[in-house]
């Protein structure tokens, strides 16, 4: 069977199709809206923009807007529970939450994101607005998501009400957290499969774990600003970052496979360090391959556990964000 990939790049929404191992483009939609972010599940896709969602339940032939509900146009995220038919989660710029139980027909605002982000005073170093969502985690009744700057927040109501994971206290500071804490600036966060209460997340000041549901942390790596990270689904120890010297510049990819301990280069082909870019996204498929989405839109895939990387999609825009279609519901 055809794998499909949907991509979110600033030129639209492009499908990219997988046959004898070999990806192409298939056709472009959504023209003259560029997409932040993607889900694609059960044969819908949403489309996350700077003007709001879109969904299409057609492999992208045609888009009807779903906007029902959101406040907020700049989606910066997109997810959905993966226990949970028909439970999508929006992030935006500035920093609030929406959720959906209808497949995107109508959305309800977390208003308490709202509240926080209002007493604590989120913010942006690249924007006027107050913080982002950039990074959901969903397992059973639990979720998680990632707050630009603002640091991590927890449902324990599969994302009905949200609040401060008790290992973040708030407070939009770049300054080094107390001991237990997690810095407050997070760009992604992830749950692993064998526990609601092991949490990672990727911050300025490198990679963090969580053991205790979000209530303490500890920092695995140190290699620098980091957005991306992935972690084996069969194997929590199994663990890749991709730090960069700085923002957005000398990027690398490494590995580690005894929990964070030590840690070794795992980017092979693909050219690191990059002098003016570094992972943005990575994404697991279905095949055991793995997709490294580039913060200047470029597409790298690595098909085997040595590091093999190669460019994919280069006649595409520049990809944001990335989703494969065929994901099939966790089991419950």
């Amino acid at each position: 069977m055809d794998s499909k990939l949907i991509l979110a790049t600033d030129r639209g929404v492009e499908i990219a199709t997988r046959t004898n191992g070999d990806w192409a483009l298939e056709h472009r939609s959504l023209n003259g809206h560029g997409a932040t972010s993607v889900v694609a599940r059960e044969g819908t896709i949403i489309a996350g923009t700077r003007e709001g969602l879109f969904r299409s339940a057609d492999l992208g032939e045609s888009w009807q807007p779903v906007n029902d509900g959101v406040t907020k146009p700049h989606i910066r995220w997109l997810a959905y529970h993966p226990q949970v038919s028909d439970l999508e989660f929006a992030g935006t710029e500035p920093a609030g939450i929406f959720r959906s139980t209808d497949g995107g027909d109508s959305w309800q605002e977390a208003s308490e994101v709202n509240a926080l982000r209002d007493e604590l005073g989120w913010w942006l170093p690249y924007s006027p607005e107050a913080g982002c969502v950039r990074g959901f985690a969903f397992l059973e009744d639990r979720g998680y998501a990632a707050v630009e700057v603002g640091g991590v927040l927890r449902s324990d109501d599969q994302g009905v009400s949200w609040r401060l994971a008790e290992g973040s206290d708030g407070k939009p500071r770049f300054q080094s957290p107390r001991s237990g804490q997690i810095h407050a600036d997070v760009h992604s966060i992830g749950v692993h499969p064998t526990s609601k209460d092991l949490v990672f997340a990727a911050t300025n000041a490198g990679l963090y774990r969580s053991r205790d549901g979000g209530g303490t942390w500890e920092r695995i790596n140190r290699d620098g600003y980091t957005r991306a990270f992935w972690v084996d689904d069969r194997d929590p120890d199994h663990i890749l970052t991709a730090p960069a010297r700085s923002v957005g510049r000398h990027g690398t990819i490494l590995k580690s496979v005894d929990g964070g301990n030590s840690w070794y280069d795992f980017s092979a082909g693909a050219g690191t360090p990059w002098p003016d870019t570094m992972v943005e996204r990575f994404l697991a498929l279905g095949d055991g391959s793995l997709i490294a989405i580039l913060d200047d839109g470029r597409t790298l895939i690595s098909e085997s556990q040595a590091p093999s990387w190669r460019q994919i999609f280069s006649d595409a825009g520049r990809v944001n964000a990335a989703s494969e279609l065929e994901q099939r519901l966790s089991a419950q």
